[in-house]
């Protein structure tokens, strides 16, 4: 504690910037309070740096920001010859500022800066990294986190978020930089003068959604269907890509949900603005119900997440991210194999916690599929590698159970833009068959087998929180139970183990069960939870069902806070 108010009242000396200032204030002679700001600092890692906004060296702040900024700028330049970043930023609290901040470091380093002018999805930050040939790009989000949130994603050369060992490279960097004393900068206005810092054109915009306007398989479905969509891009960078690629593609019948059109980082309406919820869809299903939409789209706030609902009778039925990325294998596949676009060795990307419904219609079609690390920069990089090989035409589709998805190699990220417009047209193709995709799914499952994939997420806030967590995983390691919700189990992988998994190492602990069900331990990189992934496989949905409330049952007591 000593030196957490050593630190506070460095920081009370050091500090210019009149909104930290004040709040250090506040807290004087608070000691929880001065401890949860400086018991730690952010660490950066291949997510870069997430963390609640406030003053403080646990916080997201203009000098925590700066800080890792120079730190990243002096790997770069020991790193590249004449080194470039793009950047870009999301409606979150101060993302535009942050962006700003990053850009006139990088600037005074004598690293190229290219900037959007506006808020944009992270894929287009993917994009611009790849299109400008930059060394690196930052995108000032932190995805679908709360409110009081914003985070700094760091990216490489390829377009996909750092790797473990640039990551911890850029990290060793950072460490040396005193964040009050060692930061480099100029003016943002100077630096457009200069030309070392410019801004991103339109036409590098519009190239964006060209690209993936080109994806499309059935070219008049969309127009030709009708489809009426309600859309809520959730306060968040969605509004205008979202909006504008559904009418590039014959989608005009499209409300936007007005509580939540504008970009705003307080996210009024939903506190939590992560489509995986339902809580986020209620203005939404309020306006499909009098609008009598067919469907409701809904992106995160830095719109590389897409969640949707379906008309189902008078109300509306969620679909999970596993069944949407079940209904675009099966979709694509088979209109690729209708239409003679099967590559020769094609290949599907997903996650291992992502269900293996997906391996299952894979098969059917002859078609491989790989299981990675979950983070969508395993899936970036497999595409960059193949790629490489002169072999990315034989890439499918990549996806994540958590709602994300790409489809084309425009981006190495996650694209809830593309995600939308793919999502759409498998739509209305099969309105224009008379079918919603709940039917679609309910022929996928009699088709393949009943699956029910679902997560349970556990929080553990704070200091304590993050000791309770890996006090968790260590007992998890040390365990070896013969049956989970009364199932054999026939394998326990631990993740950290390479030599079995042939992965790199990942905190994640999966117990293999028993025809096919599973249950899977792994701490979020970027908050402070535990998810547990269960995979529960019956001969009907209610079936399934039940083994899944089994195995949930007896697997959250490893869990209990």
């Amino acid at each position: 504690m000593d030196n957490c108010k050593e630190l506070y009242n460095l920081w009370k000396n050091e500090c210019k910037d009149s909104v930290l200032l004040e709040e250090l204030n506040s807290i004087e002679g608070n000691d929880e309070e001065i401890l949860d700001r400086f018991y730690t600092k952010l660490k950066f890692g291949t997510a870069g740096l997430r963390g609640v906004l406030g003053a403080g060296t646990n916080r997201m702040n203009i000098y925590t920001v700066n800080q890792a900024t120079q730190g990243i700028a002096d790997y770069l330049n020991a790193e590249f010859d004449k080194p470039s970043v793009a950047i870009a930023y999301d409606s979150r609290i101060n993302s535009d500022l942050f962006a700003k901040e990053t850009a006139c470091v990088f600037a005074a380093n004598g690293i190229k800066v290219y900037i959007y002018s506006e808020l944009v999805p992270t894929p287009m930050l993917s994009f611009a990294v790849r299109k400008f040939k930059c060394s690196s790009g930052v995108i000032i989000t932190a995805s679908h986190n709360p409110a009081k949130y914003n985070g700094y994603k760091c990216y490489d050369p390829e377009g996909y978020q750092m790797t473990d060992e640039a990551a911890a490279l850029a990290y060793s960097y950072i460490e040396k930089v005193d964040l009050f004393n060692d930061v480099k900068k100029i003016n943002f206005d100077d630096g457009l003068k200069d030309g070392i810092i410019e801004y991103i054109s339109e036409e590098v915009y519009e190239e964006f959604l060209s690209l993936i306007e080109s994806k499309v398989i059935n070219k008049n479905a969309c127009s030709d269907a009708n489809l009426k969509v309600v859309y809520t891009p959730l306060n968040g960078a969605g509004n205008k890509p979202v909006r504008k690629i559904l009418d590039r593609i014959g989608v005009k019948n499209v409300v936007v949900v007005p509580e939540q059109e504008l970009p705003d980082g307080n996210f009024p309406t939903c506190p939590y603005p992560n489509p995986e919820i339902r809580q986020v869809f209620e203005c939404a299903i309020k306006l499909a119900e009098k609008e009598n939409a067919d469907l409701l789209l809904a992106t995160d706030p830095d719109s590389d997440r897409m969640g949707i609902a379906v008309k189902d009778g008078d109300g509306f039925t969620l679909m999970s991210g596993n069944e949407v990325g079940a209904l675009f294998a099966e979709y694509i596949l088979t209109q690729y194999e209708q239409k003679g676009l099967m590559p020769k060795n094609p290949i599907i990307l997903k996650s291992f916690v992502t269900t293996d419904l997906v391996k299952a219609i894979a098969t059917a079609h002859e078609v491989k599929v790989a299981n990675l690390l979950t983070g969508f920069k395993y899936i970036g990089e497999y595409i960059t590698n193949l790629e490489k090989e002169g072999h990315e035409a034989d890439f499918i589709v990549g996806m994540e159970e958590s709602y994300g998805y790409l489809f084309g190699i425009h981006a190495r990220d996650k694209d809830a833009v593309a995600a939308s417009a793919l999502l759409c047209e498998m739509a209305s193709y099969y309105k224009l068959q008379g079918k919603s995709l709940l039917d679609v799914m309910s022929d996928v499952y009699e088709k393949y087998g009943f699956y029910a994939n679902k997560v349970a997420s556990f929080e553990f806030e704070g200091a304590a929180g993050m000791q309770k967590m890996a006090d968790i995983m260590n007992t998890l390691r040390l365990s070896h139970p013969e049956t989970v919700g009364g199932l054999k189990v026939l394998n326990i992988v631990d993740y950290k183990n390479t030599d079995v998994t042939g992965l790199p190492p990942s905190n994640v602990i999966a117990f293999l069960l028993e025809n096919g069900n599973s249950a899977v331990v792994r701490p979020s990189g970027t908050e402070p939870k535990i998810k547990l992934y269960i995979t529960a496989v019956g001969n009907s949905k209610d079936e399934s069902n039940e083994i899944y409330e089994l195995i949930l049952a007896e697997t959250s007591k490893w869990l209990e806070v």
